[in-house]
């Protein structure tokens, strides 16, 4: 690494040549490594030169820091171990100490080497000196200088990667609102791939959401909302402000990530009388003792993500980690990688730092596995690795993590049924299926649905700031009636429907039902009284019409129909398009 002086050696040798002109003798400059950095006449052409082998009174200075005046060069004692001893050419030596602070970063020497220039030496030796020191002063000055701008320069290089490297935007404004800094993040946020040199409006919105306040930007006819802090630079200088934000979009993804979370729900939560439901909470609070695999069962909207929360809750695992993950909601090439995780550089567009994977994050705790049926083949074979050895390897590493986890898994597909299609393992079948709990179908358990509307109505109400005063009994029987293809979840939107098409009156009616729930008719039981023979062909034509479901049910119908048969990833949406007749796209655009 070059010293100091080497930094400056142009300036080193303008004032060596200036003291050179001024004192009529010679002048050099050495580092604190003996390198010739600067010199006048001989010296000259043994610039950048060592001269360690030869400079003994400047190793003296260097280690004194003392200025010293050489009267007989090549015989005095500091002369002994230098080659040129006894035939040294020079006639006079005043060598002076260039410090920095308390250090000494070189030395500069005055040489004369005729008896004429000794004599003007001595005749004025005082001025020499204080010459000299001064010259030597000048060029302390200026190395400090060079330091202290060095320092700066990586400071503000270790600033500007700081600032690059973070996610929020900073935007350093000069004193007419003109941008004198913007990061990567600023730019990226307000669309500008530069922003240095421009005009930029902020102004506060008034509102504040945790702990941060909204601004309004204006930059160059473009409107951006955004949160975070304006600061004022209190000390007059070039920088007048600095913003430091986040997009609003951003907020809201990260807070929707953040509030997305699973609702915890016990079995003393679990809403319901009838016998069915009663028998599936004892049988929760009894495989909640266990850490056994769990494989629950049901049609979708039964709530078999509430049952794992309701295991979790009740086992000795409360205290620690639920970590669920929906396997059919993940492409499948990233599915591994969420659920094993993976170490830098394990594949291209990785997290360069590495990321935990579920299984990992849920380790000592209950990892939920949603839409098992979903998972790919070739994934299956790691997971029943995985659960039969209780060990896994994040993707790109040898490093093997032992876990204790409970793992809980939910389809609502026919898993024998897709083992026999080969979709599904065998193996890992019954390597889940320890432990089956089977959620009956909401149609089938009537006993739960006045319960389930009256927990519902109440949330609604609440929620929508409505007062319900009655619920008309034909209205309930008629919901109880319904055969809630879409089970709990279907009840629920219903209920909420209804809250929103109340009058002002408080009543739930049969006019606040949705219509596909006001024009169901129930289908003629076997036992029926009433015989076909019986029926006149007016009624025939009244009953066909009652029956008569819209093209747009039987449309969504089919698609669920052929969703679950084949499965919702890509594979299973392209088989299913076809079987329909329909396009991939057309398809899409159906399910959106």
């Amino acid at each position: 690494m070059p010293s100091i002086l080497v930094e400056i050696q142009e300036t080193v040798k303008k004032y060596a040549d200036i003291m050179s002109k001024v004192a009529q003798v010679e002048v050099e400059v050495v580092d604190e490594n003996l390198f010739r950095v600067a010199g006048t006449g001989f010296f000259a052409a043994h610039v950048n030169e060592d001269m360690s082998r030869e400079g003994y009174v400047y190793q003296h200075i260097l280690r004194t820091g003392n200025r010293e005046i050489v009267y007989d060069p090549g015989r005095e004692n500091l002369c002994k171990s230098c080659p040129k001893q006894n035939v040294c050419q020079e006639e006079i030596e005043i060598s002076m100490p260039i410090c920095m602070g308390t250090e000494t970063i070189g030395v500069i020497g005055l040489i004369g080497s005729s008896r004429e220039q000794k004599e003007r030496v001595l005749d004025n030796e005082t001025m020499y000196l204080e010459l000299l020191e001064q010259i030597a002063d000048f060029i302390s000055v200026k190395a400090a200088e060079a330091e202290e701008l060095k320092k700066r320069t990586a400071l503000l290089h270790t600033l500007d990667c700081v600032i690059n490297h973070v996610e929020r935007g900073i935007l350093i404004f000069g004193r007419e609102d003109q941008v004198l800094t913007a990061n990567e993040a600023a730019g990226k946020q307000l669309r500008s791939k530069e922003l240095d040199g421009k005009n930029i409006i902020v102004e506060p919105t008034g509102d504040s959401l945790n702990h941060e306040n909204e601004y309004r930007i204006l930059l160059e006819g473009k409107e951006f909302f955004v949160m975070g802090h304006l600061y004022d630079f209190e000390e007059p200088s070039q920088y007048s402000r600095v913003l430091i934000f986040e997009s609003t979009r951003s907020i809201r993804e990260r807070y929707y990530e953040m509030t997305n979370m699973v609702t915890h729900v016990g079995v003393s939560h679990m809403i319901g009388s009838d016998p069915r439901t009663l028998h599936l909470q004892e049988e929760i609070l009894q495989v909640a003792k266990s850490t056994s695999t769990v494989l629950i069962t049901g049609e979708s909207g039964t709530g078999k993500e509430m049952v794992a929360t309701a295991i979790w809750k009740a086992s000795d695992r409360r205290d620690k980690r639920f970590v669920a993950i929906n396997c059919g909601a993940i492409p499948e090439p990233l599915l591994e990688s969420e659920l094993f995780g993976y170490v830098k550089g394990a594949f291209t567009g990785a997290d360069p730092n590495g990321r935990m994977g579920k299984f990992e994050l849920a380790n000592k705790g209950v990892v939920f596995l949603d839409e098992i049926g979903d998972m790919p083949l070739y994934l299956q074979v790691k997971m029943l690795r995985v659960l039969q050895e209780r060990k896994l390897t994040r993707i790109g590493s040898n490093q093997i993590i032992p876990l204790d986890i409970r793992v809980i898994a939910a389809t609502n597909k026919d898993l024998k049924k897709m083992i026999e299609k080969k979709q599904f393992r065998e193996d890992l079948y019954y390597r889940l299926n320890v432990i089956p709990l089977q959620i009956a179908p909401l149609r089938e358990r009537k006993g739960d649905i006045r319960d389930l509307i009256c927990h519902f109505v109440s949330r609604y109400a609440g929620l929508f700031h409505r007062t319900v005063n009655t619920i008309t009994e034909d209205t309930m029987e008629r919901l109880i009636s319904y055969p809630w293809y879409g089970n709990v979840r279907e009840l629920e939107n219903s209920t909420e429907f209804m809250i929103n098409m109340m009058g002002n009156d408080g009543i739930l009616n049969l006019d606040t039902l949705p219509e596909i729930i006001r024009e169901h008719t129930e289908p003629h039981q076997e036992n029926s009284p009433l015989q076909e023979s019986d029926l006149n062909h007016s009624h025939l034509i009244k009953e066909s019409k009652a029956q008569i479901t819209p093209l747009c049910q039987l449309e969504q119908r089919e698609i669920q129909k052929a969703l679950e048969l084949f499965g919702t990833d890509t594979d299973g949406k392209k088989n299913a398009a076809k079987a329909l007749g329909i396009s991939l796209a057309t398809l899409y655009r159906k399910l959106s």
